[in-house]
Parts: structure tokens; C-alpha cells; sequence
């Protein structure tokens, strides 16, 4: 990151509360967060006093029933332009408009960029759409308004965004950690690291036979563990500790991580999605298909099937989540416990979807520079001697790290506005 960005975040940094019991059982720091229901009604009452998870009882924070099957999604939607002007967006990197160097050695460009958590929901447009509260809890990044029936019409025009800036109105979302406590723990900050070959690389037509492309118009996904057949994903996800004390390495579940990340470290839930595409459907009937993985196989070199013939920008995400002094042994995902599949391996169950909504242009303009010049970007530089503004708040650690888990119907509002 450039140092006129570590320099501005680290002055927005805010430490979280002090970690005392409050006399209604919550504690200080779940407080601040703002409960509202779901469908228009309103704010609701107070925040509730924690609902303890009783040993071997039913998890009610799964899915209320079996994740569906969609149909194909083939029709590129219109263009919807930010209602923000291009130049209000961005400004000169590091206030002189320089620009970030190339990647090499490495053969591929980097566009990168910090998220604040962002609401908490049963919700998923994409699995359950149009049907609030019917998921597992989930914990929302980017647009602010993602909900059971968001669109890429509704992201594009409606929300604000936790990714630094609302020309990404982008929905990112994954299952929620729990404590094992009653608590949702929201992470700290979410990296998002978005990166491809130079479409002028030969390596993209190693990979794919129609070589490398944009990302399409309203492209959505879900990758990693598979909720539908209860397996494994070539896409799939890993847990890493990082800070005083911390033992980094790939580890398998949380409980791996968790024994190597002491109070006051981080422990990061990391994810790839997929690269490979198909070249014709926005989305598909699990949500899947219409994306592939890119595999080495026996050729040496990472290869897409034929089935998924174009190479993408593909991103990895990464959720940083601090570790108090009761430890992350006791953590899991919401979708580690579902109805008629039993108490899985805590982390076990970990994918994420996405649903696009970027800017164009401002997607052309790191794809074009970034990505096809192969350059280093970070901290949203686009690689053309502008960045995109930081329009809201940001916390290193965030001020609401703790919340209690919210009925179904409910939300937990994001920790700040995004403007």
C-alpha cells in the first residue's frame, strides 16, 4: 500500500471498546450496533440479551430450507451509471498522480483494496432471492443495501458502499462467525485482491482457448464449500493467524488456526474465487457451473476445462477478525451447524458468493491499467495516475467487534455510514 494511504488509515484507526460485562449481559462493545427488521418496518426494539448455544441442540441460525436450484441467467444486464460524477470518485495518487510499479516477478496485475464489515443477515439474492430471513446468517462486505432481494439493478442504484467507495456497490458475503458465545464476531477489515494475466500474455491463451477478459456485466457466484451436494470446492478456503504471537500458515479449520493465534492476533478466513468462465451465463442453475476453477493437472501449468473457455479477474478474500482473551477455540461459521447435516468440523463449510456491481468505467480503468499493464495497485489506486477516494470511516480494528446474534428477520446494521 502507498504511504499516502497507510498514513490516512492509520489516522482514521479507531481502537475497539475495553472489554468489560455490562449488567444486561452484553458486552460494551455490541452495544453501539444497530438492530433493525427486515421489509421495511423499521428499527426494532433494543438489543436483546444473548442467546446462549445449548450443547447439542438445534442450530437456529441456519437455513430455514433446502438451498434452492436457480435456472440459467444469460441476458447481460444494461449499463447503470453512478449517479457520482467520474472526477468526485478519484483523485491523483498520492495527491501527485504517480504511478504504482510493475508486479514483476510476478506474471500477473493486482488491484487491491480495504472493506469495512458491513450488515448481518439471514439473507441471500442469490440463494433465496426475493425471500428474507430464509438463510444462514451471513456477514455482508461492500454495498449497504444487500438483502433477499437485491438485484444488479437495486446494487447499482441504491446503497452506499463498506469497499472504500461507492463505484464498487458490489454485494460480498459470507457465513458469520460465531463465538460459540451467543455473539456474531465481525472482522476488523476485509482485504479484497482482484488479479489476471495481461490479456496480451501469453499465458492467458495457455490457460483458456479464448484467452483472457473483462469481468461481465452482473456476474454472481457462490464458491468454495458446496451447501448443495456437502462438498469441497476447488475454490476453496483456508484459515491463516497473523500479529503478536501468531503462527502463520495455510491451516484446514478454525480449530487449527485458532491454537496458533493468541489473544491480540488476528485470524484471517481467506478465499479465492474462481477464474475460469464460461462465456455466456451471468449465473447458472446452482449458482456454480457457469464458473470453474483453473487446475495445474498433469500439464504443468494452470489450465482452465474447455467447458469455461475465458480467463477473468478473479479475487481473493480475506476477513481479519481479532482474537480477545477468550480465544477463537469455541469459533464457527453459521453454516457449520444446518439443519439435517449435523454439527460439522468448525470451518469446514466455508464459501462466499458475490454478485457484481461495479462502476464500468471504473472497472475498464483498473482492468485496462492494473490488470492488462501488469502494475502493483493497492489501497484502489488504478493504475493510471488516479485512485479512488476513501468516502467513508475507517478501522483498522473495528469499534463493534461483538454483537449478539440477531432473531431471524433482523439485521445488524453496518458499523458506519458510507457516503
Amino acid at each position: 500500500m502507498h504511504r499516502w494511504a497507510v498514513i490516512f488509515l492509520l489516522a482514521a484507526a479507531v481502537s475497539a471498546p475495553a472489554d468489560a460485562q455490562t449488567s444486561s449481559g452484553l458486552r460494551v462493545d455490541e452495544h453501539p450496533a444497530e438492530l433493525v427488521v427486515t421489509g421495511g418496518q423499521g428499527k426494532a426494539p433494543a438489543m436483546h440479551a444473548v442467546e446462549p448455544r445449548v450443547p447439542g441442540a438445534a442450530n437456529p441460525h441456519g437455513d430455514v430450507s433446502v438451498p434452492q436450484v436457480g435456472g440459467d441467467v444469460a441476458e447481460e444486464p444494461s449499463e447503470i451509471p453512478s449517479r457520482e460524477l467520474l472526477r468526485t470518485m478519484v483523485q491523483p495518487t498520492g495527491g501527485t498522480g504517480i504511478v504504482p510499479p510493475s508486479s514483476r516477478p510476478d506474471t500477473v496485475g493486482a488491484f487491491r483494496f480495504i472493506c469495512q464489515p458491513g450488515q448481518v443477515s439471514y439473507d441471500d439474492p442469490i440463494v433465496f432471492p426475493g425471500q428474507p430471513g430464509k438463510s444462514h446468517l451471513h456477514q455482508w462486505f461492500g454495498n449497504t443495501t444487500g438483502d433477499a432481494y437485491s438485484t444488479y439493478e437495486t446494487l447499482r442504484s441504491r446503497g452506499s458502499s463498506t469497499c472504500m467507495n461507492t463505484a464498487n456497490r458490489s454485494a460480498y458475503w459470507m457465513p458469520a462467525m460465531l463465538d460459540g458465545r451467543g455473539h456474531v464476531v465481525r472482522p476488523d477489515y476485509v482485504t479484497i485482491y482482484y488479479k489476471r494475466h495481461p490479456a496480451s500474455s501469453p499465458d492467458c491463451l495457455r490457460m483458456a482457448p479464448r484467452g483472457c477478459t473483462g469481468i461481465p456485466r452482473g456476474l454472481r457466484m457462490i464458491f468454495g464449500y458446496d451447501m448443495i451436494t456437502h462438498r469441497p470446492s476447488a475454490a476453496g478456503g483456508y484459515f491463516n493467524c497473523d500479529g503478536p504471537g501468531a503462527k502463520s500458515a495455510h491451516y484446514r479449520t478454525i480449530a487449527e488456526a485458532a491454537q496458533n493465534c493468541p489473544a491480540g492476533a488476528r485470524l484471517g478466513a481467506i478465499i479465492n474465487a474462481p477464474d475460469c468462465w464460461d462465456g455466456q451465463r451471468l449465473d447458472s442453475p446452482n449458482h456454480r457451473d457457469h464458473m470453474a476453477t483453473a487446475s495445474y493437472g498433469s500439464q504443468g501449468s494452470p489450465r482452465c476445462p474447455s467447458t469455461h473457455p475465458y480467463v477473468i479477474p478473479a479475487f481473493t478474500m480475506g476477513a481479519w477478525y481479532t482474537v480477545d482473551d477468550d480465544g477463537a477455540a469455541s469459533w464457527y461459521l453459521s453454516s457449520d451447524d444446518m439443519p439435517g447435516m449435523g454439527r460439522m468440523t468448525a470451518g469446514s463449510t466455508f464459501h462466499a458468493d458475490w454478485f457484481g456491481a461495479w462502476d464500468d468505467k471504473v472497472m475498464k480503468l483498473w482492468t485496462d491499467n492494473c490488470i492488462d499493464k501488469m502494475l502493483n495497485c493497492s489501497g484502489g489506486d488504478l493504475g493510471n495516475g488516479q485512485q479512488l477516494v476513501q468516502q467513508g470511516p475507517f478501522e483498522w480494528k473495528t469499534s463493534r467487534r461483538l454483537v449478539a446474534i440477531p432473531g431471524r428477520g433482523r439485521t445488524v446494521a453496518q458499523t458506519a455510514e458510507h457516503h
